[in-house]
Order: C-alpha cells, then structure tokens, then sequence
C-alpha cells in the first residue's frame, strides 16, 4: 500500500515544520501589535436589573 510507506512524506513535513519552526515564527513574533493590550483597571458598570411589565 502506497499510502503507508512514509519515505517522502515524512522527509516532506520535517522540512515544512522546521521552516515554519525556524524561519516563519521567528519573523511572524518579531511584529508589534497594532493594538497592544492595555493594563488599566478595568471598570465594572453596575446594572440594574430589568423589571418586566407583565410580573
């Protein structure tokens, strides 16, 4: 069965994922984020609960 002998594939997703690994990643983590996370407070509204006409 063709499909079982892992000879070229295997070689295939080792290259693939030590491009991703080593070359794609570094590039694609060394961006900076248009909109950053900022760490102000965050602030709680307080709700008042809905009063239904019909109870």
């Amino acid at each position: 069965m063709p499909q079982l002998n892992p000879n070229p594939w295997f070689l295939i997703m080792l290259v693939s994922w030590m491009t991703f690994s080593l070359i794609i990643q570094p590039k694609l983590l060394s961006f900076t984020s248009t909109n950053p996370p900022h760490t102000t407070l965050k602030t709680t509204t307080k709700t008042t609960p809905w009063t239904w006409p019909w109870t």
